[in-house]
């Protein structure tokens, strides 16, 4: 068996989604460990798209197991509406293979309000999901778990002590109504899903833990406050999910084969140029929950490594190749000039980073169409030596390799899972 840790080594929009669905053929268990709805992993399926806010990516094979850890924040209007949505579009939802946490805390409708406030006095760029003010609950130790839900007294307790807190701006009756109907339905799907992880581990059964937005997106190693508020590094899937860091066998980092930002904080290597504004167009770069435009730029082997120190990475997955085939020459960003000085090393101070040059090595495009290609050999030589000259610099081999949106448009260099 092998449990593998699914990572964005950016900031988030790496292609995750894509990674987990087809790795997900040869999984046994496919586990959400972070984030809530804020985030929106896309999925190609025979020319079909598919964009997951909740449910985990693995879904879309109907003989997974698919779990909601209490790392996530659980919003259960929209985890009903995503299932309806996807049972709209033929997709088999077999209850008896998705489960959720007992202890996943739940977002309230107060916390979007919250957040929404907060947004106009502090601009971070969230998604207005409700999602921080909910971990900021959960850390208060205030939050209301999927578990209350269950016991009418705890859960009315819990919510007029919440209510009292941000004021009486909401209808205790209504929420409590609301979220009582909710239980209903849950029931079904609740479980104490880390003793079940730590079993299906004692059976050899394969798990994939897959985390949401990314490494610079991490509320602790992130470019902070820049930032989503849990453990988006690989460290978030053993908090997430119950699940201790001896258990864990791989952790797999996905990176894009450029980079891409979403909402304020600094960005060294953006390209407000005609150029971003082209790898935009043609990478269909709009944020998957909000549409928002994303921030576009050159490949950042400074953040890059520091990703790959952060979360033990012991494989790269690349995607987003076939978005650079037409350009005559590539750059990537090897360091950062500061005050004249050489930084190697990505700095935790934004005046710092906001401050930096990138300093950039060009390399010669390969233009040329790859989409086709399912054969390391067959590709490019000016690609293979891009892929070659990351993997010298972070010292990380590729071992899957994306050349295009659809599921069949990869080329793996490596088994992961032992025994399949």
């Amino acid at each position: 068996m092998s449990n593998i840790i699914v990572v964005g080594v950016q900031w988030g929009d790496e292609g995750k989604g894509k990674v987990i669905d087809f790795l997900s053929e040869k999984a046994d268990i496919i586990v959400r460990y972070q984030g809530g709805n804020n985030a929106g992993h896309t999925v190609i399926v025979n020319g079909e798209k598919f964009v997951l806010h909740l449910i985990p990516s693995g879904i879309l094979h109907p003989d997974k197991i698919c779990i909601i850890g209490q790392g996530v924040v659980f919003n259960p209007k929209a985890f009903f509406q995503e299932i309806e949505s996807l049972k709209e579009r033929n997709v088999a939802i077999n209850d008896d293979l998705l489960y959720i946490s007992e202890d996943t805390h739940l977002i309230m409708p107060y916390h979007l309000s919250v957040e929404e406030t907060s947004e106009k006095i502090h601009k971070i760029g969230t998604t207005g999901r409700g999602v921080g003010p909910a971990y900021t609950d959960k850390i208060n130790r205030c939050g209301i778990k999927v578990i209350d839900l269950f016991d009418e007294d705890i859960f009315e307790e819990k919510l007029q002590i919440n209510l009292v807190q941000k004021g009486n701006k909401f209808d205790l009756t209504s929420i409590k109504n609301e979220y009582l109907g909710y239980a209903k339905e849950l029931k079904k799907y609740v479980k104490n899903t880390s003793l079940f992880l730590n079993e299906a581990i004692k059976n050899d059964k394969n798990i994939l833990f897959e985390g949401a937005q990314g490494t610079l997106l991490d509320v602790d190693h992130g470019t902070y406050p820049y930032v989503t508020s849990s453990n988006a590094t690989a460290g978030g899937a053993c908090t997430g999910t119950g699940v201790g860091p001896t258990k864990i066998d791989r952790v797999i980092g996905v990176m894009k084969a450029y980079s891409t930002r979403v909402g304020e904080g600094p960005f060294p290597t953006e390209l407000p140029s005609e150029l971003g504004e082209a790898i935009r167009i043609k990478g269909r770069e709009y944020g998957a929950t909000t549409n928002r435009p994303r921030r576009c730029g050159w490949l950042d082997t400074v953040a890059l490594k520091y990703a790959v120190r952060i979360n033990g990475i012991d494989s790269l997955a690349i995607t987003k190749l076939d978005v650079l085939n037409e350009l005559e020459t590539i750059k990537m960003c090897i360091g950062y000039e500061y005050q004249g000085q050489i930084i190697k090393e990505f700095p935790k101070s934004l005046k710092v980073l906001r401050e930096c040059q990138p300093i950039y090595e060009e390399l010669p495009g390969w233009q040329k169409e790859i989409s086709h290609i399912r054969s390391y050999n067959d590709l490019p030589e000016q690609l293979k030596d891009y892929l070659a000259r990351i993997n010298e610099i972070i010292e990380v081999k590729f071992k899957f390799i994306s050349v295009g949106p659809q599921r069949d448009q990869t080329i793996l260099l490596d088994s992961f899972f032992v025994g399949r």
